[in-house]
């Protein structure tokens, strides 16, 4: 497993991490450790107890050596760090640093200058120094030049990005960062193909304000000459505020005669140990998992593996994989035998960022990502003894389309190491928020392979909430997570997503439950963006108003269509019932003529300062193709 600390519940991220990862830094590291090897042995000076994360990412290591070569000791000043391990022997004092028989000392620090200076009587008889000054991207790339390690400077993130064989995709998503005051927004952009090679690094312009970003995978193939490719791009955007993530929809959609249609959303920017509800095949479908290293080190063979969810018995997969390598594994290949609704799990070393699986059915293909399993989560008892007023707690929510014309299946994910039990039911409700049907679905065990057809229930359309029931025992630690399938009953195309439980609109609170304040809590609002069609269909969208206990009895919905450039086009108001839901097709709403003034690019900001809204997008075709995934707001 790679040695990297990259993301915690209560730290958040770890901006080291994005600062040795990014490849600009990568590329230079992997000259600073030549440098070093040739220097031959050194002693590392770990002043910011950085060291490890440094050693994971260097590039160069072969055969058990490191990337810096010989080690032959690691120094601290802080002497209950003394006699730690590290990755060179127990810790050794700094003061023992002038005994060291080395040719090169490595300061592990970016201001390298200033702290050989301090140490410069202690430093070895004829030893060069070296430090991470050099692996510094330039000012030029920072958000923050004057503190290096302010995760503003690292607003970056990966996408899956394809044009080959009748499929190309499109991100998009908005200058979100300009309501934070940043102007002058810039992103760095580097292509990578699929045996992690460079196809393109190049820099775009953000206009200011609150316009669209939209970057297609045709016209960077047209723009740099290039052949076909399938790969992964790394977005890093400069002279932001207010967020350092970058959040983006991403459309995948067929060429010519390829009939394919889906959509997915931005990757989680930090590696995890494992992800789960990666789905088995169905009858006559090919699941084929997408690994694209997310990193400048090679992951060796058998590094990663999977496994049927709740059994322990681990496939490795036996192909090693290069620096920024995108490889299709066929899941069949890896376990014959399984298949849907068996659930999947990846144990990925901690080498990618949230990774991707394509389902192949006939001609069509959908894509979605696979989700992070925490490994932090315990069991949480307070969860069955919630006081009455928050209600139901916990509330997975997820449209139930038009049974006439769609099956809704929603399949439980354990998406955390500990979960052994997942106790549940399904409760439904039409779009004026009255329940309509609840199912008990059991005290779920890790390795289930329940995937509920709503239809069973014979529910109108509107939206179903999976909530705790311990009605049979079990256990719950607030991440409930689920992968709702979505199939047109003519024509068989098919959408998926996953997403996980809150607590929604309550006034009362639980361990940062209910999320979404304009403040203090109480005060919960709505902020959520909806693409345009840009060509590819008509978009649309389904909102929820999700209460765990009684809220307003309706919300006070503004939807405002902005064109590509950010300017307001047309506005309009909703209300949706509590516990209610409403489908939202922006042309109907707003007008064919108004939709075509928004142009490529053109987006709907959905606000409500009365409540928390939860909702889901996509793209209706004419010959009925879809796609659909899970909203998400800025």
């Amino acid at each position: 497993m790679l040695d990297i600390h990259t993301y915690d519940a209560q730290a958040g991220g770890n901006v080291l991490y994005k600062a040795l990862a990014h490849p600009l830094a990568a590329e230079a590291l992997a000259g600073l450790a030549a440098s070093v090897r040739a220097a031959g042995p050194v002693a590392v000076y770990d002043a910011e107890g950085m060291f490890a994360m440094v050693l994971a990412l260097c590039p160069g290591a072969l055969d058990g050596v490191s990337g810096l070569g010989v080690i032959e000791g690691v120094y601290v000043h802080d002497t209950q760090r003394v006699g730690r391990p590290t990755a060179a022997g127990p810790a050794r004092a700094l003061a023992d640093l002038p005994l060291a028989s080395v040719g090169a000392v490595l300061v592990v620090s970016f201001d390298g200058a200033r702290v050989r200076d301090r140490i410069a009587h202690l430093l070895p008889d004829g030893a060069r120094v070296f430090a991470l000054d050099g692996v510094r991207l330039p000012d030029a790339l920072l958000t923050v030049p004057e503190r290096y390690l302010d995760r503003l400077n690292f607003a970056t993130n990966h996408a899956f990005f394809r044009d080959a064989e009748g499929l190309s995709t499109r991100l998009v998503t908005a200058n979100y960062w300009a309501r934070y005051g940043a102007a002058d927004v810039r992103l760095w952009l580097r292509l990578f193909g699929a045996r992690g090679e460079v196809l393109a690094s190049w820099e775009e312009a953000v206009p200011d304000g609150e316009s669209a970003i939209v970057i297609d995978s045709r016209a960077v193939r047209a723009r740099f000459g290039l052949p076909p490719f399938v790969g992964q791009l790394f977005v890093h955007a400069i002279g932001v505020a207010g967020h350092d993530v970058v959040k983006y929809a991403l459309d995948t959609y067929g060429t010519g005669d390829n009939p394919s249609l889906s959509v997915t959303h931005d990757a989680n920017a930090w590696p995890s140990d494992r992800y789960a509800n990666l789905p088995a095949p169905d009858v006559g479908e090919e699941v084929v998992l997408w690994v694209q290293n997310s990193h400048a080190v090679s992951i060796p063979a058998g590094a990663m593996a999977l496994n049927r969810m709740g059994d322990e018995r681990q496939v490795p997969i036996l192909r090693g994989i290069g620096p920024y390598e995108t490889v299709a594994i066929p899941v069949a290949e890896c376990l014959p035998d399984l298949r849907w609704p068996a659930q999947i799990e990846l144990r990925s070393g901690r080498y990618l960022v949230r990774p991707r699986y394509e389902v192949t059915q006939a001609a069509r293909t959908r894509i979605a990502h696979l989700n992070v399993e925490r490994a932090d989560l315990r069991p949480d008892p307070g969860i069955a003894e919630l006081p009455p007023s928050l209600g139901r707690g916990y509330l997975l929510p997820f449209p139930i389309l038009d049974p006439a014309r769609f099956r809704t299946v929603v399949q439980p994910s354990p998406m955390a190491e500990s979960q052994v039990t997942l106790p549940l039911r399904l409760d439904c409700f039409d779009t004026e928020g009255r329940l309509t049907g609840r199912k008990f679905l059991g005290c779920l065990r890790r390795d289930h392979d329940l995937a509920q057809d709503v239809a069973e229930l014979g529910v109108p359309e509107g939206h179903g909430e999976l909530v705790y029931d311990f009605r049979d025992g079990g256990e719950a630690d607030g991440w409930l997570h689920a992968l709702i399938r979505f199939t047109a009953r003519e024509g068989g195309h098919a959408a998926e997503t996953s997403f996980g439980a809150h607590i929604f609109n309550t006034v009362m609170t639980y361990r940062g439950e209910p999320q979404s304040y304009s403040g203090p809590p109480p005060g919960l609002t709505t902020r959520l963006f909806l693409k345009g069609g840009n060509g590819l269909g008509e978009a649309f969208c389904c909102l929820i108003y999700p209460a765990s206990a009684a809220w307003r009895p309706w919300s006070r919905t503004v939807l405002s269509l902005h064109d590509g450039q950010g300017q307001a086009v047309a506005k309009a108001d909703l209300e949706i019932a509590c516990s209610g839901s409403a489908m939202v097709w922006p042309h109907r709403l707003f007008g064919a003529a108004a939709i075509e003034r928004a142009g490529m690019g053109g987006y709907v900001m959905i606000r409500d300062v009365t409540c928390r809204l939860f909702g889901y997008h996509g793209v209706m075709r004419a010959d009925g193709a879809f796609s659909l995934d899970h909203m998400f707001g800025f």
